[in-house]
């Protein structure tokens, strides 16, 4: 199954990890990724400290575990290559209802693009015995 088929029929829970250019680490809850194409994906992103620390350092990780028994999922390491603040192309791509919908909070977006530079089980190395 290709990783965009994957994330388009699994559902879970997704963790971003990033961490700023001296090292603090942080991680956040976040949707599922959406496609660009088979090696770029990107996330919708508010300026909070996930966005922030890509400014100084490109490199994150997505934790995806599968809803469910187990300990089924991926994980991705990802690059940062780009990013956008089209509202309306962010808007486009979202799957539940803005912030500023619900609450009236006017929060910038922004759509930030990620080279996928690898792929990993959520547990073990992926290479077998």
């Amino acid at each position: 199954m290709e990783l965009q088929e994957y994330f388009e029929n699994t559902s879970g829970t997704g963790i971003l990890a990033t961490a700023s250019g001296s090292g603090e680490v942080d991680v956040a809850v976040y949707a599922r990724p959406h496609f660009v194409d088979e090696q770029t994906l990107a996330f919708i992103m508010a300026d909070r400290l996930s966005h922030r620390n890509l400014q100084s350092n490109p490199h994150a990780a997505y934790l995806f575990i599968e809803a469910g028994q187990g300990y089924q999922g991926k994980r991705l390491y990802l690059t940062k290559v780009a990013e956008e603040t089209d509202a309306e192309k962010i808007e486009a791509l979202r799957r539940r209802p803005s912030a500023q919908d619900c609450n009236g909070s006017s929060e910038a977006r922004y759509l930030v693009h990620f080279r996928i530079d690898g792929v990993r089980p959520l547990v073990g190395d992926g290479q077998g015995k």
